[in-house]
């Protein structure tokens, strides 16, 4: 008896957690009717950042605004606008942020030659400080004295490898 009440809420338990994962999930976002208008909304939302992953383009991400921005595009191409129409669109809405390759104006100069200043920036810092540790060491001069003693040695050392070797 204990065990039949222990296997039906088991059952009951799944059933249940099935239910409430159907009823919570989102349907499938529908595609156009026309596959070119499709591929059209394709091309031209892999161009354009997803304003909420910001990482992911908006062909790619599942997120709720991308879905409805997506939708956007294919009212967009139904009524006719050109690619360029529609860049300009969501350039005006949502800034130049949306777009993946930013145009170069002086707004987004910092954002194009940012990296490279950065870089040379960098390079220069590592040639100054390699400088100042190079200038940083004192020069020693060998006296007659120590270059003997490290003939002597490096002679003492290369008898013993040879005889090492003979062994």
């Amino acid at each position: 008896m204990i065990l039949h009440r222990l296997i039906l809420s088991t059952f009951t338990s799944i059933v249940i957690a099935c239910t409430i994962n159907i009823a919570s999930a989102k349907d499938a976002v529908p595609l156009a009717d026309d596959p070119v208008t499709e591929q059209r909304l394709i091309t031209i939302s892999e161009e354009m950042r997803c304003l909420v992953c910001q990482n992911e383009s908006l062909a790619g991400s599942r997120s709720d605004l991308a879905n409805d921005l997506r939708k956007e595009i294919r009212i967009l191409i139904s009524e006719g606008k050109t690619d360029k129409q529609i860049r300009e669109f969501m350039v005006e809405r949502y800034g130049d942020f949306v777009l993946y390759r930013p145009p170069v104006k002086p707004i987004t100069w910092l954002l194009w030659i940012g990296p490279f200043v950065i870089l040379l920036a960098g390079i220069i810092g590592l040639l100054v400080y390699l400088r100042r540790r190079n200038q940083s060491v004192p020069s020693t001069t060998l006296s007659a004295e120590d270059n003997r003693r490290i003939d002597a040695l490096l002679r003492d050392a290369k008898s013993s490898s040879t005889e090492n070797a003979h062994d």
